[in-house]
């Protein structure tokens, strides 16, 4: 079997260009005893990826030059000799970022085919969810009524945030850039306000009068995807006692200067807030109690999978550039197969 690949050439610098990759092909053998062969259907690509470009210390360690990258990635079992797996049962891997590859069987997870839409293990019932699960749950310890603020809320993690937060009986004040963007939060996530950061000449002005048109004297809650002003305006317009609940900074990853930093942190201080950032592998205790959560929300017409799709290995580059240039509704993800 042939299968083309993403791999890292360089490591960049600032922002990711297409000289930093190559697309290589390779022969993928029948699997050798205790493996399992895989063919990807999806792949998913994160901001987060964009750190492991680095040869930098991390919780996960940098991306190998001259190899295929690594990512989520849902795929269909072709051939096994692991008595664990079948041909046709569906696997989650880390092996993204190529058309089809052999692993030991502790390198894949099954997943229900039936249950959800094969994607949906990538999206709302996967990382993303479990992300926005954990940090909405236990990270600010969400409770009904809580007035919640969600940056990057058109986002693969921030528009389940969103809709988790309104599942709970609280009210949602969602930001995003564009009015596409905006529609979305309305239309689909049925956010109580919305926010075009960027059509806003002062974000912290913007949430103010959507706390005010809300009724509220301030935000309880901050799920935040992307720092700079949007942390800025948070600290602003937060309770005395609030709680952040730190994702994601996608504002800062390809910063080659000092990074933007809140000119009123001291409000931290003032106000009592609480904000802890988190990983979400540090909670996989939660897994199987959100991908129940999930799939009840899902079936009861509470959970819409937002997703926005490329075709083909060859478009996986630019899926990923998409996240830094906004085009990117939901979680963005490569149909492979």
């Amino acid at each position: 079997m042939q299968s083309r690949e993403i791999q890292l050439k360089r490591r960049p610098v600032g922002k990711p260009v297409a000289e930093d990759f190559t697309c290589a092909s390779r022969d993928v053998p029948p699997p050798a005893e205790g493996e399992v062969q895989v063919r990807n259907l999806w792949m998913a690509v994160d901001p987060a990826m964009r750190g492991r470009m680095d040869d930098a210390k991390s919780y996960v360690p940098p991306f190998a030059l001259d190899a295929a990258m690594e990512g989520p990635a849902i795929g269909e079992v072709i051939a096994s000799h692991d008595p664990d797996f079948a041909p046709g049962d569906l696997v989650f891997s880390r092996l993204g970022w190529r058309e089809a590859f052999n692993a030991p069987a502790s390198a894949l997870q099954k997943r229900d085919k039936h249950a959800l839409p094969s994607q949906a293990w990538l999206c709302f019932a996967g990382m993303p969810g479990l992300t926005a699960y954990a940090g909405l749950l236990r990270i600010a310890q969400l409770k009904a009524g809580d007035v919640v603020f969600v940056s990057a809320a058109s986002g693969a993690v921030g528009s389940i945030a969103c809709q988790i937060a309104r599942n709970m009986g609280c009210p949602v004040i969602g930001s995003a850039g564009g009015p596409d963007k905006v529609a979305f939060l309305r239309e689909v996530l049925k956010v109580d306000a919305a926010i075009d950061y960027k059509a806003e000449p002062s974000l912290t002005k913007a949430l103010a009068r959507e706390v005010k048109a809300i009724g509220a004297s301030g935000i309880d809650v901050y799920f935040e995807n992307v720092g700079g002003d949007h942390l800025q305006a948070a600290l602003s317009l937060a309770n005395n006692f609030a709680r952040f609940a730190v994702c994601g900074m996608i504002s800062q990853y390809n910063v080659t200067d000092a990074p933007s930093v809140p000119r009123n942190l001291t409000m931290i201080m003032t106000k009592r807030i609480r904000m802890e950032g988190y990983i979400a592998l540090d909670h996989m205790d939660l897994e199987a109690e959100m991908v129940e959560q999930m799939t009840a929300w899902s079936a009861a017409g509470q959970m819409a999978s937002a997703e926005t799709i490329y075709e083909g290995i060859d478009k996986a580059l630019d899926a990923f550039w998409g996240l830094f240039s906004g085009a990117n509704i939901g979680r963005t993800m490569v149909k492979l197969s």
